[in-house]
């Protein structure tokens, strides 16, 4: 349950002003360590990043859909590690050649993880990331939305790389875990929200973490919008291609 949360805007301002000064600061969500909820769809992925059993030549590629934590592992695995935290989208090869040198160092670079690694355009940058990882023995942590062997890439060299890559996935969380996610979303950007309207959301969200993430975007931004806490028919409108359609009750014969 989320409450006694203070709006995130001045209770003296008219709504009508605050609907003309929204704007789209950009919500940074929190990864440590403590925050991560250990649930059955996230346990074979919790056992290979955060165990004791060795990778199949040092690498794993962590896959799952949008919002299932798979950033969140990287990042408490990265941290555990001391490794470089990377991101496929802005991976190039001057990017890759530039980490190694970081080996001379008195304190070398051992680990490497590359989230959204299936959103690399240069394939070349990523060969060369990880046959230049397996060559100075660093371990190296892929993340992304499915699995490597299903990456469309031109390259053979990596294409067969990407076979050879031992893979797990995060699954879609459970309900209990839905309830969990959706509470926690509310209370980081203090979005107040009455017991009933979250059970009337949790029975009618669809059941998967990115649509909790879309759902409480939205409704942050229309509850900025209009001056108001969440409500049902806030969220009504807020949320309508979201939500199954609801039928008006017909009168009885």
């Amino acid at each position: 349950m989320v409450e006694h949360t203070k709006l995130k805007t001045d209770e003296n301002t008219p709504a009508a002003v605050i609907g003309q000064m929204v704007l789209p600061f950009a919500h940074t969500p929190r990864f440590a360590a403590a925050d991560f909820v250990f649930a059955a769809s996230n346990a074979a992925a919790r056992s290979w990043l955060l165990g004791p059993t060795p990778w199949p030549e040092r690498r794993l590629a962590l896959w799952g859909a949008a919002g299932t934590g798979k950033t969140h592992l990287l990042e408490i695995w990265a941290h555990r590690h001391g490794a470089r935290l990377l991101h496929g989208a802005s991976l190039s090869h001057a990017h890759v050649a530039a980490l190694f040198p970081a080996c001379g160092a008195r304190v070398p670079l051992m680990a490497i993880a590359l989230d959204s690694a299936d959103e690399c355009a240069d394939e070349r940058a990523l060969l060369h990331l990880i046959n230049a990882a397996r060559e100075h023995g660093m371990v190296l942590l892929l993340g992304a939305r499915t699995p490597p062997a299903r990456w469309m890439v031109a390259l053979p060299d990596l294409a067969s790389r990407l076979r050879a890559t031992m893979a797990v996935a995060i699954g879609q969380p459970g309900d209990g875990l839905l309830r969990v996610l959706l509470l926690r979303l509310l209370a980081e950007r203090q979005i107040v929200v009455a017991q009933p309207v979250v059970e009337w959301l949790l029975r009618r969200l669809p059941r998967t973490a990115l649509a909790m993430q879309e759902a409480v975007n939205r409704l942050d931004h229309a509850a900025l919008a209009s001056g108001r806490p969440v409500t049902r028919a806030l969220a009504v409108h807020a949320l309508a291609d979201l939500l199954p359609v609801e039928l008006p009750l017909m009168p009885s014969d």
